[in-house]
This record gives structure tokens, C-alpha cells and sequence, in this order.
């Protein structure tokens, strides 16, 4: 009784001098891990299931590109939560860059970064968009740019450093627990507290070293730093990044391991074309075999099929991991709005609903992919599985699809009948369906309020200009945003063919009624409403899945010059017509865009192009114009009398003039009758070559050399030691080589080869094509050490597996793919070509030199 009455008296004496008490509340838990390894919800245990994406806006570059804009952060932030949550993004996941917001010691920095990721943080929230918070990165924060000397712990020590130096652990120590102590300002919550935040990976990509022993030491160190601050939610670490030390990781106390997919490789420098989804029709695990992995949870951190802009492979991806038996799965990484016309901030990933809106689409689909598919069920190998349950993938059509009663998404225009079109709630697509006839190149959504009342948003058109996935630049716009009025027509059953049409957004002062269905729209958010009823319960700013009805978010356009897109044939049967296609962007139709051809003897010819839509203009060089040789066109846009910008390269100034300097051209090589056609020329395609070559050292690997003939380079893949089962190689699409000849395709008989070994042993060269339904067909060559011509009949071609390149990281996930039927060769169908060495020598040749060069591939009549 006595301490008792102490107690008080210290307590109120406390609040008489005005100190501020709190008493330590160990809340509970929003999720936890079951006995069987199932992250569940704690009320209902329900296992969870989350979708969305890491996104870095507070940290390193995403911060500094946005304050170079003299953009304000948190309204930024604000722009791109929204459209996450239009997306259907639920969950958040970001290694927090701890070297900006700590000291040597560990302690924490309350600055502006830290006060961001808290904002961030709040509107997530408030979007109902759960966390994972990964609080050590241990990277610099430079990327793209050079990284500052912060004086961070992690700046101090290193990766490497911060997993074996006691310092160091006592550093992140102190870290952790002044982190997880920390109050955000803005929801008044630790993230101990905040139920939003449902658990934590302890550190990004750990790469220990030393004693397997040490590394274990360090997770549950760094785990009980965490639990002391009273947090009780799961606690998950990296297994998949460092193989050697799995078992270490395993025998650690965390209750869950993250993992990452990256199936298409990174950074390629260019768009990667061509059938990707053999790359993600599953994801295996090596860890199997070791007791400790059984029984806990599986989150994805991070994955992105990389340098692919297409939209058809995320559903897969989703398909893939539901099967592996994730339950949690992020993105890396969202593209801010504000720089995302660049791609700068990570050159390899790229996807934002305004820059990339069929992607942005198949991602909400693979959203409901993984939510709504049976966990653990298979579908097939591909192509067997490209329609699963209420999904579609399709390579050839480039985009995906969800049909069900209630929703009906789409990346690219589809032919497919939604499954109930009276019982329909929401539909999300780019291009046009059965439901939206639209040409416009923006995403849209249509979701229904009540019955003849559906609030409906378009997104501005948006037209890829360059590559995104070359070298960025802030100053090279990849993708432009434009803005124009374009006809719509709906066929909503309970909406009807007569409608009214509202403009709700900010400034949007639209009116329009309807006629069939058909209307003109701008972008924007729109009201529309049945004839006849009444939409007065709709004013205001009411909500919907976490959506204000009235909310619009897109950028305007960067620049006012016309822009032109186009990629030539690479080239075309002689004495046919070439239909010309290009996207010009940033003009009117008063302006006029001609077509300048050079070919042959004939003196440059000018031929005006039709406008097929506000963007697409097409023209035809006629069949007589067509001699053999280079044919080399631009194409030149005029306003008015004397303004004029000609492309390739954009140039200002009349080009007929006769001191205009401009000789940029589009260039197509006219093929003499049954003339060769090219599949791999060693110096013209280096930049495009997918090489794949197990281990690089100083004497081995692949690369692109001088050959013997002047001004030619060879693809050559090596080693000093061959080990059994080392294969090497390349693989390159050929599908756009092929396009302007498809009518000669049939009658070509043989695949031509030059190439040698680099050894005097005999070697064989194995020659594959893979087919746009990912069937590849393969033989062998025998080479000597001197360069030959070899041929292969087209008969020759035999089924077989192929190369999964570029290779999907981790390094455990499969490398040879092989379809489950086979259809037939069929060169009309040609994807890519795959050319490896290194199958079927005999066991003394190991440890031996090896390798192979190859000057060129071509096929013959």
C-alpha cells in the first residue's frame, strides 16, 4: 500500500511540474503469422492477401527531382496516392533510405525526409492502403545521381560492414528502436501502433558475410531491437538474396521471408520485345529442403518485369506468385507523376497511370488476380495458362483482361463480351470493347453508383515518343501527355443509350446529353446519369472505395512542338507498296504532314498522309517506286506558310530549302526478288543481343569482337575452363526483321550460319527459333576453327526447350523453358532467334578452353 501511495504522489507531482506522461500500451497486432506459416488479419483470420508497390518520393532522388521542379512534395504525394488507389493498390512497401535520416551512432534525424515518409505515410492511410516498412536500406542516396556522405551509420560502415561490425550492430540497434519509437505528426501514432502498418523487413537485401553463425546473431538482434519498442506484428527477412546464407536465415526467430522476381532482367538499355511469358509462368523455391523455411510466411518486396512496356504480363505474374504461395507482393518502383514523362528515377522500371496506362490497367487486374484466385492452384505450362479462371493474358493481342459479373477490365482493345452486362459495377480499360467504343490513348473508369448513375474518369492520351528504357534524361521526354476531345459511345445496359453527361472535377464545366450512347469527352471526371433520374444524392464530395467523386489528377502537356513517332521496317520485299504509320502529336488538323521519299534514281517524291485519327497518319509508297537498295523518308510537318519540323530529329527549318544541313532519314533496305533475309548480323544488332553467359571472369564470357572481314564484329562467347553443363549463348527478337517480307516467309528452305569454334575441337552450335506461342524448334551445326557457311534446312528444326533470357533474377529461378504441346513450325510465327554452344561434349573436354563465334544468321531461299 505504502508504494502504492508513493507511486501516486511521484505521479501527480509529475503533472503539477507539468512533465507530459505516457505509459507504454502494447497494442495488439493487426496480423499475425499462424503455426503453418499463414499471415493471417487478427480479427476474422483471414489470410492476407495484398498488391501494390514500393514508391520513393521522400528519399534520395525522388525527393531532389521534385524540389529541381520547384514542385511542392506533399502535393505530389497527394497525386500519386490517388491514383494508386484508382489502380487498386492496397499495400505499400519502400526501404526506407536510412542513410538521410540517421548519424553514425544510429540516432534518428526527426528532417524532412522523415516528415515526408510520415505524410506519405498518412495518406496511404487514409486510402486504406496498408504497410510494410523496410527501415535499413544501407544504400547511398545518389541514383541516378552520385551519392552525398550523409555520415550515416550506413554511409560509415557499408552493407557489408553494417552485417559483421559490432558497431555497427549496436548503431542499428539504436536505430531501430528510436525509429519504431517515433510518433508520426500526422497520424499521432508510432509505427508501432499504427494498425495501417501491419509488419516490417528489417533491412533491404542483406548480403552477409563471415560466419553463418554471426549472420544469424545479427537478425535476431535486430528483431529483439524492434520487439522492444512493443512491437508484436510480423517481422520479416531476406532470403533469396544471398543463397549461401539461407540457412542462417532460416534458423533465425523471424516469423516470414521476403523474396523478389525481377523475370525479364534489368536494365537492358532498351525495350525488351518479344514473348515474355514463358519468364513468368512460375516461381520456384530452392529452400524446400531446409526445416526452418517450412512453416513461415512469404512476402515479394520487390519485383517488376523490367524494360517491358507491353501490358500483358502482370495478371501472369500475380497468377504465378498466388501459386508460390505469397501473400504479400510490391512492385518496384511506382514513377512519381512529376518525373515520370523521363523515367529517371529507375531507367529499368517504368509504370504510372498517366505515362503508362495499359500497363497501369493490367496492373489492377493482377491486383484482382491476386485476391481472387484459389491460393496454390495450377493452370497449366503456357500456353495452356494464358486463360485462367476469369483472366486472359495475350502477347499477340498485347494486352490482358478480368471478366466476371461485376468487373470488366482490359489493357488493350478486345473483342471479348463481358459476362453480365446488366450486373455489371466497374469497368477499367485503354482502347476499345464491347461495352466502350473509344480511340483515344488514355486509360478510363466506369463504376456504377446505382442503377442508371455511373461516375466515369478519362485520363489524357498518353504516346510513347522515345524509348523510355534508354538513358534518361530530365530534358528527354520518352512518353507525351496529350489532351483532346474525343468521341466516346457506351453500351452500359442499365445506363441506356440516352444519358447525361456532368463535368465534376475542378473547372470542369462539361454538359453533354448523350445520342446512342455516343458523346465527345475531354479528360476529366464526369457524372452520367439516365435520363429521367435524379443525381442529387451524388453532389458533394462523397467517397467511394476510398475515391472522392469529384477527384481528377493528370499532367498537362511538357512541350508545344509537333512530335512523331515511327519505326521503320527493317526491311521489305522490292516491287510491293510499304504502308507508312506514324503518330504525330502536338498539332491540329489544319496542319499538314507530308511524306518525303528517296529511293532509288528517282528524285525525292512527296506524298501527303491521312490523318486516321487525331494522332495516327498513314501513307503509301507506291510498288513502282520500290527499287532495290536503301529507301531513306522523313516525314515533314508544316503550319501554316513558313513553319516547318522535320523527323527523324525534329529539325526546325523548311527542308526543301537548298542550305538546309538536315540529312536525318528513316531508312528500310528493299530486298532483291528471293534475296536473303537477315536474323542476326553481329555488328548491326550488338545493342539488341540478350547474351547469356553463367559466370564472367577475366577470361570468360560474352562479347562482341572484331571478326575477319573489315568492319564486321562476331558474337563470341568463351571460357578458359568448360564445366559439365556450362551452356552459353544469345538470344535477340527477329519478329520486326520478318515483318516487311511476310509474304516471301513461306518459300525461304534453310537457316544459313557463319560462324567457328574458338578451339580446334570440334564443337556444335545449336540454332533455335521460338515462336510467338513460345514453341521453339532447334538444330545442331557442326563448326571447325575457321568461319564457315553452314546451312540448316528448316526441316532440320526439331522441338526443344529454350533459353528463359534475359535471365530472371534470382539465379534459382528456372533458365530452360519447354511448352507443354507443339503446334508445328511455322517460320510466319518466328519470335526470336537463340543460338547456344556448349551442348554434348564428351567429358575430356572439361576444364578445356571453349567457345564459339558467330558473324551472322540468315535465311535462304
Amino acid at each position: 500500500m505504502r508504494k502504492l501511495y508513493y507511486a501516486l504522489t511521484l505521479f501527480f507531482l509529475l503533472l503539477a511540474g507539468g512533465v507530459s506522461v505516457c505509459f507504454a500500451q502494447k497494442s495488439i497486432s493487426p496480423t499475425y503469422v499462424d503455426a503453418k506459416g499463414v499471415f493471417r488479419w487478427t480479427k476474422g483470420k483471414a489470410p492476407v492477401y495484398l498488391w501494390g508497390v514500393n514508391y520513393t518520393l521522400p528519399f534520395a532522388y525522388g525527393y531532389r527531382s521534385v524540389k529541381a521542379l520547384n514542385l511542392k512534395h506533399e502535393e505530389e504525394i497527394d497525386k500519386d496516392v490517388y491514383h494508386l488507389a484508382r489502380m487498386g493498390v492496397e499495400a505499400f512497401r519502400v526501404h526506407v533510405w536510412d542513410t538521410e535520416i540517421s548519424d553514425s551512432l544510429g540516432n534518428l534525424k526527426e528532417n524532412e525526409h522523415l516528415r515526408l515518409f510520415d505524410y506519405l505515410l498518412y495518406k496511404l492511410k487514409q486510402r486504406g492502403i496498408r504497410i510494410i516498412i523496410t527501415p535499413i536500406a544501407f544504400w547511398g542516396n545518389g541514383y541516378p545521381e552520385r551519392d552525398e556522405r550523409t555520415g550515416s551509420f550506413s554511409d560509415k560502415y557499408g552493407k557489408g560492414g553494417a552485417l559483421v561490425n559490432e558497431d555497427a550492430f549496436k548503431a542499428q540497434e539504436r536505430y531501430l528502436q528510436q525509429f519504431f519509437k517515433h510518433v508520426n505528426p500526422y497520424t499521432k501514432l508510432t509505427y508501432t501502433a499504427d494498425d495501417n502498418v501491419i509488419a516490417t523487413e528489417i533491412n533491404n537485401e542483406p548480403h552477409p558475410s563471415g560466419p553463418k553463425a554471426r549472420a544469424t546473431e545479427y537478425i535476431n538482434r535486430m528483431k529483439a531491437a524492434i520487439n522492444s519498442t512493443g512491437w508484436s506484428k510480423p517481422v520479416f527477412y531476406n532470403i533469396s538474396e544471398s543463397p549461401y546464407y539461407a540457412y542462417a536465415v532460416a534458423k533465425s526467430n523471424v516469423n516470414g521471408f521476403s523474396f523478389q522476381w525481377y523475370p525479364t532482367g534489368l536494365v537492358a538499355g532498351h525495350e525488351q520485345k518479344g514473348n515474355m511469358l514463358p519468364n513468368v509462368d512460375r516461381y520456384t523455391f530452392p529452400y524446400d529442403t531446409i526445416p526452418e523455411f517450412k512453416n513461415k510466411a512469404r512476402m515479394v518486396y520487390e519485383f517488376d518485369a523490367a524494360d517491358v512496356l507491353q501490358s500483358y504480363l502482370y495478371p501472369a505474374v500475380a497468377r504465378s506468385f498466388k501459386q508460390a504461395g505469397f501473400q504479400w507482393v510490391t512492385q518496384f518502383a511506382y514513377d512519381p507523376l512529376a518525373t515520370a514523362y523521363a523515367n529517371t528515377e529507375y531507367q529499368t522500371h517504368f509504370l504510372n497511370l498517366a505515362y503508362t496506362p495499359a500497363k497501369a490497367i493490367s496492373f489492377l487486374i493482377a491486383s484482382r488476380v491476386f485476391h481472387l484466385l484459389p491460393a496454390g492452384k495450377k493452370y497449366g505450362t503456357y500456353p495452356q495458362d494464358s486463360v485462367f479462371d476469369a483472366y486472359h493474358v495475350s502477347y499477340k493481342q498485347a494486352m490482358s483482361e478480368m471478366n466476371t459479373v461485376n468487373e470488366f477490365y482490359y489493357s488493350g482493345s478486345t473483342n471479348t463480351q463481358p459476362v453480365d452486362n446488366k450486373r455489371l459495377a466497374h469497368v477499367a480499360g485503354v482502347g476499345s470493347s464491347a461495352l466502350v467504343k473509344y480511340q483515344g490513348y488514355g486509360a478510363y473508369f466506369l463504376d456504377k453508383l446505382e442503377n442508371g448513375i455511373w461516375r466515369l474518369e478519362v485520363m489524357p492520351d498518353a504516346i510513347t515518343i522515345r524509348d523510355p528504357f534508354a538513358r534518361p534524361s530530365p530534358s528527354r521526354e520518352a512518353v507525351y501527355i496529350a489532351w483532346n476531345t474525343q468521341s466516346m459511345q457506351l453500351a452500359l445496359t442499365d445506363l441506356g443509350n440516352d444519358f447525361k453527361v456532368n463535368g465534376i472535377n475542378a473547372g470542369n464545366t462539361f454538359t453533354a446529353i448523350a445520342s446512342q450512347g455516343k458523346f465527345n469527352i475531354a479528360p476529366g471526371t464526369y457524372l452520367l446519369v439516365k435520363v429521367g433520374n435524379s443525381s442529387s444524392r451524388w453532389t458533394g464530395l462523397k467517397s467511394i472505395n476510398n475515391l472522392n467523386l469529384n477527384e481528377f489528377v493528370a499532367p498537362k502537356p511538357r512541350t508545344l512542338s509537333p512530335q512523331v513517332s515511327h519505326t521503320p521496317l527493317t526491311e521489305v520485299s522490292t516491287a510491293k507498296s510499304i504502308t507508312v504509320k506514324i503518330k504525330v502529336v502536338n498539332i491540329d488538323s489544319t496542319d499538314k504532314v507530308t511524306l518525303s521519299v528517296n529511293s532509288g534514281f528517282s528524285g525525292p517524291s512527296q506524298i501527303a498522309m491521312t490523318r486516321v485519327t487525331p494522332y495516327d497518319y498513314t501513307a503509301e509508297i507506291p510498288a513502282n517506286t520500290m527499287a532495290t537498295g536503301i529507301l531513306n523518308y522523313r516525314v515533314v510537318v508544316q503550319r501554316g506558310i513558313s513553319e516547318y519540323f522535320t523527323f527523324p530529329g525534329n529539325h526546325s527549318g523548311n527542308p526543301y530549302q537548298w542550305d538546309n544541313v538536315n540529312t536525318d532519314y528513316w531508312q528500310t533496305f528493299i530486298a532483291t526478288p528471293k534475296g536473303n533475309l537477315s536474323l542476326f548480323d553481329a555488328t548491326a544488332d550488338r545493342e539488341m543481343v540478350n547474351p547469356y553467359f553463367p559466370e564472367y571472369t577475366r577470361t570468360g564470357g560474352a562479347q562482341f569482337v572484331s571478326g575477319p572481314n573489315t568492319g564486321k564484329l562476331v558474337f563470341r562467347v568463351a571460357t578458359q575452363a568448360i564445366r559439365n553443363g556450362q551452356l552459353m549463348g544469345m538470344q535477340l527478337y527477329v519478329r520486326n526483321k520478318l515483318k516487311g517480307r511476310t509474304g516471301e516467309l513461306a518459300s525461304f528452305t534453310k537457316i544459313m550460319v557463319r560462324a567457328r569454334a574458338t578451339t580446334i575441337q570440334p564443337t556444335k552450335l545449336r540454332i533455335g527459333i521460338t515462336a510467338t506461342d513460345a514453341s521453339t524448334y532447334a538444330a545442331f551445326a557442326d563448326l571447325s576453327s575457321e568461319f564457315k557457311t553452314l546451312e540448316i534446312p528448316l526441316t532440320a528444326l526439331k522441338p526443344d526447350s529454350s533459353l528463359l533470357l534475359p535471365r530472371p533474377y534470382p539465379g534459382f529461378l528456372p533458365l530452360w523453358f519447354k511448352v507443354g504441346s507443339f503446334a508445328g513450325f511455322a517460320l510466319q510465327n518466328a519470335d526470336k532467334l537463340e543460338i547456344t554452344a556448349g551442348h554434348m561434349l564428351d567429358a575430356a573436354r572439361y576444364g578445356q578452353p571453349f567457345g564459339v563465334e558467330v558473324e551472322s544468321v540468315w535465311l535462304a531461299y
